[in-house]
């Protein structure tokens, strides 16, 4: 092996030689084209703006398109080395992590195939590293050695694999170097999930197992599902499987037309170097609160804190169970559908506190067409007939008294701008003054134009409300378990809301649906693949909502059912929920069981607090087991987590507090700051720093820290089997120590097997 050792050293010398000599030559690249786009800057000097003659003005256009031109070329060049300077240092610094030797069917003898984060080539045939997401790539992660057979644009191709070889590359020098006829050895692997959390998640080209490949590539699907445990790489495999689509699809996909939902902004903050680390930009990242916060943004949206702390009576979790259900987006869209024979609402149009339009002039006119208008087409031409009413009032409003008042008050400066830099020559004082009153209406009435354009006239908040009162019309509230008392007392309540401009979250996507009906609108057409992380805690609504909102998407779903801490047991049923949407042969769905995160100590003892978490597989990485102390006051508890966070940070390692509550973290953030170094996250708009930090556990999800500290888990606190997941969550946040304090008596959630953990 010693002498593979200096083959593949000197191998490596000589490529890392290659991307020197691409650097100096890019560089030289990159010189001239900013000197030439400087040069076109400057060429803008000599274009003369000829406007006497048409030949002139003809000239003039001509001149100015091949100046932009130029300009767009140059830039077009610049921005091409620039890109291939960023591949070259990032070559530089790892060239290539794996080798195959493959023999293609008709050929004679095998080729080495050299694997990286991007191609490099020192001639247009000769490939020195070829980038992880070529096809030839995925027999790397996906097949073993002999017999292969690997999906190409151009169909399935088979070949031979006589070898598979693995590098860990530092600073020009291989370190290790291994033969393997698996896809990615154990011992990369571990290498790479021993390490320490970091406050950025990072690329895993290198350890991407079969399974995630699958993930990866599959380019078919119109639905994949992705079910993980914690842990299990769902998220890094799809953050993977964006790259290789902007690569796969290069010219044709652009990263603003793929989106992701994520379950916080802290989450987003997390990932955000992973697509920059492969040289791809990053895809529209946005969590669904704001996405509903664009859409609505004269409304006061339920936040994540008072979603997740809010605690509601029965009766009205079975009313918001239903507002998210598949039976009541299905209700509305009948609802919807009558509006085509009646109950519009509208709103009067005024200007200057006089009513120009009335709003039965106005549902008149909406109701005047057939019953062949959808209605989008209905509110279209409505808004056209109004525009033109309101265009025509124009004439009798230049004679009002408040006209005439405004004219008489008209400072030479204002008369000036009114009638423009043109001097003009009226015949009379009377075209003079018509000729300023049209202005002078008209610039008013543009705001009034603007709203109607704007399909201001359609009452929704009326609409939204009458749709609430309906609702027992076009479902059996029994068959939901909610009387028609319970029903209008939620109604009531809705519209209390609706006046203070707030709205909660089982009415926020219905309001959002109501209005595209109405508005016939045909969602963003544009994005052509949309991902949903943790989708456990989306309802069918919401997602039956995003579908129609992207219609020509194709949509990468990924969540753990163990982990439904907002929709609790409702997300069992998401599964059945996805094939009545999508269609069964177009969706894949896959499970992803082996957890990377955690040592074998921490999963087993996650794994028990779930009453099924047999579908969890630990990866054999040793470490501690998690331990449980029950202390006797909140002081106690401060003391231990203090001992604690000093013996963490001797061992290098960061922690993350985690409390139940938002007032529990100020709680413990209040005893702590005095003595250690810690930072509090209150919102999920802040950062991720280095150090301690103390988190809400409804902001920690997809997070993964060193060492976990779970605060309080005392039985008063956590006291229902409805919050199992939750406890799950948090403990499946640690990778190597998880420490659980609790004040007087533990939680019942954590009664696992006593050889799981060490009592203190």
């Amino acid at each position: 092996m010693n002498q593979e050792f200096e083959i593949e050293q000197a191998r490596l010398n000589d490529v890392l030689g290659k991307i020197t000599i691409a650097k100096i030559d890019n560089e030289k690249q990159l010189d001239r084209a900013k000197k030439g786009h400087d040069e076109v800057e400057k060429g803008w000097d000599d274009v003369r703006f000829k406007s006497a003659t048409f030949s002139g003005l003809f000239e003039t256009a001509m001149s100015v398109r091949q100046q932009q031109q130029m300009l767009q070329e140059r830039e077009l060049a610049q921005n091409s080395a620039e890109h291939q300077e960023q591949v070259l240092q990032r070559l530089e610094a790892k060239p290539y992590f794996a080798r195959i030797d493959v023999q293609e069917k008709d050929a004679e003898t095998p080729e080495s195939i050299y694997i990286g984060l991007a191609s490099f080539s020192d001639s247009p045939d000769n490939f020195l590293i070829y980038d992880w997401r070529a096809p030839i790539s995925s027999i790397y992660y996906d097949a073993g050695l002999g017999h292969v057979k690997y999906d190409t644009p151009e169909g399935i191709q088979e070949a031979n694999v006589s070898l598979k070889r693995q590098f860990q590359i530092e600073d020009g020098t291989i370190v290790t170097l291994f033969d393997t006829d698996e896809a990615v050895g154990d011992q990369m692997l571990l290498n790479a999930v021993s390490g320490e959390s970091t406050t950025k998640m990072k690329s895993i080209v290198t350890t991407i197992q079969r399974e995630q490949n699958k993930i990866i590539r599959n380019t078919k699907a119109e639905l994949l599902f992705v079910q993980g445990a914690a842990g299990s790489g769902k998220t890094s495999a799809v953050l993977q499987r964006v790259a290789y689509l902007l690569y796969r699809y290069r010219g044709n996909l652009t990263a603003g037309q793929v989106v992701m939902f994520s379950p916080n902004q802290l989450f987003n903050d997390y990932i955000d170097q992973v697509l920059p680390e492969m040289g791809e930009q990053n895809m529209v990242q946005m969590t669904y609160y704001q996405y509903a916060s664009r859409r609505l943004p004269r409304l006061k949206l339920e936040t994540l804190q008072e979603r997740f702390e809010e605690e509601q009576p029965s009766w009205l979790q079975k009313i918001n169970d239903l507002k998210g259900s598949s039976a009541y987006f299905k209700a509305m869209g009948r609802y919807a559908d009558q509006l085509n024979q009646g109950g519009g609402k509208f709103r009067s149009i005024k200007f200057q506190d006089n009513e120009l339009v009335t709003k039965e002039q106005i549902e008149a006119i909406y109701y005047s067409y057939n019953d062949n208008y959808k209605l989008g087409q209905r509110l279209d031409v409505t808004k056209e007939r109004l525009l033109g009413k309101i265009r025509g009032h124009v004439g009798s409003e230049m004679q009002a008294d408040w006209v005439e008042e405004r004219i008489e008050n008209l400072s030479k400066e204002e008369y000036d701008s009114l009638l423009g830099d043109n001097v003009r020559e009226f015949k009379d004082d009377k075209a003079e003054y018509n000729a300023l009153a049209k202005e002078i209406v008209q610039a008013e009435m543009q705001p009034l134009l603007k709203s109607i354009s704007r399909t201001r006239f359609l009452n929704i908040n009326a609409q939204f409300v009458q749709f609430l009162q309906s609702v027992p019309k076009f479902l059996k509230l029994a068959d939901f378990g909610i009387t028609a008392d319970e029903w209008q007392k939620s109604v009531t309540l809705t519209v209390e809301q609706m006046k203070k401009k707030t709205l909660n979250l089982s009415d926020m996507t219905p309001f959002m649906y109501l209005f595209d009906l109405i508005k016939g609108s045909h969602g963003e057409r544009d994005i052509r693949f949309v991902f949903i992380d943790e989708i456990q805690d989306y309802t069918p609504f919401q997602l039956a909502f995003l579908k129609f909102s992207f219609p020509k998407a194709r949509f990468t779903m990924l969540g753990d059912l163990n982990q439904a801490i907002f929709t609790k047991e409702n997300a069992v049923t998401l599964h059945d929920e996805l094939i009545h949407l999508f269609n069964e042969e177009n969706s894949e769905f896959v499970q992803l069981t082996q957890t990377y995160r955690s040592t074998q100590q921490i999963t087993d003892f996650a794994k028990a607090i779930l009453i099924d978490g047999a579908n969890i597989d630990a990866f054999q990485r040793e470490g501690v087991k998690p331990t449980i102390e029950i202390l006797d006051s909140q002081a106690q508890m401060v003391q231990k987590t203090l001992q604690q966070l000093k013996q963490n940070d001797a061992d290098h390692e960061t922690t993350a507090i985690i409390t139940k509550t938002l007032a529990q973290a100020e709680a413990v953030y209040a005893e702590l700051n005095e003595q250690h170094q810690v930072t509090i996250i209150r919102t999920e708009n802040q950062r991720l720093v280095p150090g301690t930090i103390i988190v809400p556990a409804y902001l920690a999800k997809g997070l993964e820290f060193d060492a976990v500290i779970m605060w309080n888990a005392a039985k008063n606190i956590y006291n229902g089997d409805n919050e199992r997941q939750l406890v799950y969550t948090i403990a499946s946040r640690a990778m190597h120590q998880l420490t659980i304090l609790a004040e007087k008596e533990l939680s019942p959630l954590l009664d696992v097997a006593p050889e799981l953990y060490l009592k203190k």
